[in-house]
């Protein structure tokens, strides 16, 4: 399982020419995944990602995590990062998990951050932070989306479970 984060200002999904979801301060994260991945993988990422000291303290170092900074979580889809471009110039896709094994994976890779992100973060801060929905939104799984964002740094971290 591959994600790509970007910490970001702002960041949406557009379906269709509507909006789907959006983001203020935060992780845009395009998730790959690969017929190899299980549970496993999922834990990994997630705990990674959430502790990942990306964002910047009040002298400016990254020394605080997503959830230091209660940001919020734009989850896409994208079967494009396991392409493999050793043959010619088209682009294959065969590593990239079918959608009967992804999706799956996908959907439980959303609950299991949005799940440790609520397990990890103290109430007190969710109250400060006045949230009007979960911090965690998505795109949805193998539609064609449009996706916007304002990359802060810019900051963009690549991290493959299979590369522990």
């Amino acid at each position: 399982m591959k994600a790509v984060l970007q910490r970001v200002d702002h960041a949406s999904v557009t379906i269709n020419n509507e909006v789907h979801n959006e983001i203020g301060k935060g992780l845009l994260i395009f998730l790959g995944i690969t017929q190899l991945d299980t549970q496993e993988d999922i834990e990994y990422l997630v705990k990674k990602i959430l502790n990942m000291r990306i964002f910047s303290d009040g002298k400016g170092k990254m020394n605080l995590s997503l959830l230091d900074t209660i940001g919020e979580v734009l989850v896409i889809s994208q079967f494009t990062l396991y392409a493999s471009t050793k043959k010619g110039n088209r682009p294959s896709f065969i590593n990239a998990a079918r959608p009967d094994i992804a999706i799956p994976l996908y959907e439980r890779f959303k609950k299991e951050l949005e799940k440790a992100y609520y397990s990890d973060v103290d109430n007190s801060a969710f109250a400060k932070a006045n949230f009007k929905t979960s911090p965690i939104k998505s795109g949805v799984f193998g539609a064609d989306m449009r996706i916007s964002l304002i990359n802060d740094g810019p900051v963009t971290i690549v991290i493959d479970s299979k590369n522990k």
